[in-house]
């Protein structure tokens, strides 16, 4: 692990070079990017420092691994100033769509204006520091309905069932990050993953089949890919798939992008459930008005 010059936390390691990867459908949607620029400043209470990886480098990787758009997720360490995801946004607007951080009590003149940008919706993160906290999420539900948005969760699994619970009378979709990191390798794994599938059978909420190598240390990830092959036989209409580039708060042992494409693609099954996933639900999540 690397400790930041500022010596408050410590900094990721950068995204390995993309090799050779299989093909992904045609209008594939990463559900889950985050990009950074250089000179923005960083939250002084943070979980990591991130490696200084721009938009033009997710595009540059969007485009070898053949991923037509990209949901930006504003990162923990910029707090509430999404600067850096709205510069972003208005550099590729037909490319990409945002997630933001936003207090409750954000006036609405100034969601609507985020909306024109692009923005559809707000990260509720429990995990990170500089995170939204999960009481915020009732108001913010209120808040951003009338605009279509989703309220997105970084949360641990203990939080799922309370997620369910409160997601029938939130009024928004509701996405959860990286399966709901249910600990794959650890006792009580299948009744995590049974909250999540509880959670999945409430209208409009879904899960992003993300991130790997943060529910498993298993070969292969193969305690993922099961995991995975119960969700797709139980809900392959609520799953939405993302890269989780440029995969922060690493220090040792970062994934190779094509080995994470190529196990997407084979644990999603056939034709029909991949473009479910990689296009069609994200495609109407994000990039389609109702």
């Amino acid at each position: 692990m690397t400790v930041s010059a500022e010596g408050e936390a410590a900094l990721c390691l950068p995204p390995r070079p993309l090799g050779t990867t299989p093909a992904l459908p045609a209008g594939t949607v990463d559900c889950h990017v985050h990009v950074f620029r250089e000179g923005a400043p960083l939250a002084t209470q943070r979980s990591y420092t991130p490696q200084i990886v721009t938009l033009a480098d997710w595009t540059a990787f969007a485009d070898a691994a053949n991923i037509a758009r990209g949901v930006l997720i504003q990162p923990s360490v910029y707090g509430f100033d999404n600067s850096v995801l709205i510069e972003a946004l208005a550099a590729a607007p037909d490319r990409l769509r945002g997630i933001v951080v936003l207090p409750p009590g954000t006036p609405k003149a100034e969601l609507a204006r985020l909306d024109r940008l692009g923005v559809r919706g707000v990260r509720i993160n429990t995990r990170n520091k500089g995170g939204l906290p999960f009481d915020a999420m009732t108001a913010l539900a209120k808040e951003v309905a009338g605009f279509g948005w989703t309220l997105q969760f970084q949360v641990d699994p203990a939080q799922l069932s309370l997620i369910a619970d409160m997601a029938p009378v939130l009024g928004v979709p509701v996405v959860i990050d990286h399966m709901g990191f249910v600990a794959l390798d650890r006792p009580g794994a299948d009744s995590s993953l049974a909250d999540l599938q509880h959670l999945l059978d409430v209208k409009q909420c879904y899960a992003k089949v993300s991130a790997p190598y943060r529910l498993t240390q298993t070969a292969g990830y193969q305690a993922f890919g099961t995991a995975l092959a119960t969700l797709v036989r139980s809900h392959p209409d609520r799953l939405l798939w993302g890269s989780d580039w440029p995969h922060t708060e690493l220090w040792a042992n970062v994934p190779d992008d094509a080995e994470l494409i190529r196990h997407s693609i084979d644990w999603l099954g056939d034709e029909t459930v991949r473009r479910q996933v990689f296009v069609t639900a994200p495609t109407s999540l994000f990039f389609e008005r109702t």
